[in-house]
């Protein structure tokens, strides 16, 4: 009797102490101190369109920004954008400058063992556009597999990595911004400019149409989408999970993504 009384106390203490223990966690959640704050901050970087852009009058915008809004009030918090330089991004989430990176991130393996990813909000790929000089010449990304062809994307993206892994003999350039590697092309100081594809919609609707440039909209990569927070923190990640299925199941996910991604209506508002 005394030997069952003793293993029942055991027992309750380790279950007191895994109790404790989870309590200690959620404290340290990043969902607890938003919620303290009344504030969530959102690291992203203005430019990478459709996904988050400046309009005319200065405002922060786009696909990722209205989910950010949606997020913020289902918090019952107050949306605090900061924006931030791709490069640096990862390590400022990780130095406490925001609470969640929403800037269109690829879910790669090597992010994935700097930060955690919930299920992925957009799933796009690599396409390609053309300079018009390559009409007919050039029908998909293994036709720019040789030197003779100067591919550009935007440095630290998974476009730039598409570049160097799927068509590593072509001559490749990297810029600061999409625009640069787009304009280098259209230019014609390049042939081939390799990027998402909504951002490439985008290019082709402002400017690429209009210039005869050549659309390969066909993606060459599978690309999830995901937002990126820090590690060891389970209280946070379920919340996104229920929140992004949530708002894909109520009809605010479609409504933004038909105005983002489908439609075109707010280019003309963007600087």
């Amino acid at each position: 009797m005394r030997k069952a009384l003793l293993m029942m106390v055991m027992v309750l203490g380790l279950v007191s102490q895994a109790w404790a223990a989870d309590i200690e966690l959620a404290k340290k959640s990043t969902l607890e101190g938003i919620l303290q704050r009344g504030e969530l901050r959102v690291g992203f970087e203005a430019g990478y369109m459709p996904f988050e852009m400046t309009n005319q009058k200065g405002e922060f915008v786009g696909f990722d920004v209205d989910m950010a809004k949606e997020m913020a009030k289902a918090m019952g918090v107050k949306l605090v954008p900061v924006n931030t330089a791709w490069d640096g991004i990862i390590p400022a989430l990780l130095t406490d400058k925001f609470d969640i990176i929403m800037s269109g991130m690829t879910v790669t393996q090597d992010r994935n063992l700097k930060v955690n990813f919930p299920s992925p909000y957009i799933v796009v790929g690599q396409t390609i556009i053309l300079n018009p000089k390559h009409k007919d010449t050039v029908k998909s990304y293994k036709d720019l597999n040789d030197p003779k062809y100067i591919v550009t994307s935007k440095l630290g993206t998974t476009g730039e990595e598409a570049a160097k892994n799927r068509i590593p003999k072509s001559t490749y350039k990297s810029f600061e911004s999409e625009q640069e590697a787009f304009l280098e092309v259209m230019n014609g100081k390049a042939d081939a400019y390799v990027y998402d594809q909504p951002n490439q919609v985008v290019l082709m609707a402002q400017q690429g149409a209009s210039a005869g440039m050549i659309f390969l909209d066909q993606p060459f990569t599978y690309e999830p989408l995901a937002w990126a927070i820090n590690k060891g923190d389970p209280d946070f990640l379920n919340w996104l999970e229920n929140f992004l299925a949530q708002v894909k199941n109520d009809g605010r996910y479609e409504r933004i993504y038909n105005k983002w991604i489908k439609g075109t209506d707010w280019i003309k508002d963007i600087q």
